[in-house]
């Protein structure tokens, strides 16, 4: 089956039509930055934007960094605020003429990592973070996804994610050394919560995880994503059925 799977983070959307029996791209990802904030109106107009360039007319998967409860949006953290209350779902199959399924983005990535990816065959505790502009987390356990919000524990009075997300690096001026070190310190504290036995790290950055990970230090075992940044994609279209 043919999903069109689409991931909206809080920098860019990114979207391709996935073979949800294997994982695959079916064609080169169409990515739409979005350098500036935009209201859920110019969002959805994007969001049509990538049904159009695929001339999608089938089931839509869309991974949404923030809260989601059915089709309803409650946070929205690196976005606008007026994705707070909105019914996503609606909002998306409206721009797109198409049935939408809305999940969690973290949540999908894990998807996607624990059925073809970095986690696959494997039913212990992990817990999954992808590093972007923001933290998304989900942990997972013999098969299945639970999105959280891990990457808003506090630390000096602020969300972590201030701290030591991919854009907390390049906003800081960091070293991979420096913010991998603190990235440790970070995950050793949600290690002490959660005793995972397997760490996937999953975005953009993970594509340099070699240029970090020596310095992160975690007691479980920490990969990355297999996927790196297209999991979300991957994910979302998974996400397909699942909500019934």
């Amino acid at each position: 089956m043919k999903i069109l799977g689409i991931d909206i983070g809080g920098s860019a959307l990114k979207g391709a039509p996935v073979d949800i029996k294997t994982g695959r791209l079916l064609a080169e990802r169409f990515r739409v930055e979005t350098p500036e904030v935009v209201t859920p109106a110019a969002m959805a107009k994007i969001v049509a934007e990538i049904a159009r360039h695929f001339k999608w007319r089938g089931p839509i998967g869309i991974g949404f960094p923030g809260v989601i409860h059915g089709s309803r949006i409650l946070t929205s953290a690196n976005l606008h605020p007026k994705f707070i209350g909105c019914d996503g779902g609606k909002l998306f199959a409206k721009a797109t003429g198409c049935p939408v399924t809305l999940t969690n983005d973290a949540a999908a990535a894990a998807l996607a990592e624990m059925r073809f990816g970095a986690g696959r065959g494997f039913k212990g505790k992990t817990l999954l973070l992808t590093l972007g502009t923001g933290i998304g987390s989900s942990l997972c356990y013999h098969g299945m996804v639970v999105p959280c919000e891990f990457g808003h524990l506090q630390v000096h009075g602020k969300s972590a994610e201030y701290f030591v997300s991919a854009s907390a690096r390049k906003r800081r001026d960091l070293s991979w050394h420096k913010w991998g070190t603190e990235l440790g310190e970070y995950i050793r504290t949600l290690e002490q919560m959660l005793w995972p036995e397997l760490i996937i790290i999953g975005g953009g950055v993970s594509a340099k995880s070699r240029k970090f990970f020596k310095y992160v230090k975690p007691r479980a075992r920490m990969v990355p994503a297999k996927f790196l940044n297209e999991a979300g994609i991957v994910g979302a279209a998974l996400s397909i059925g699942r909500h019934d």
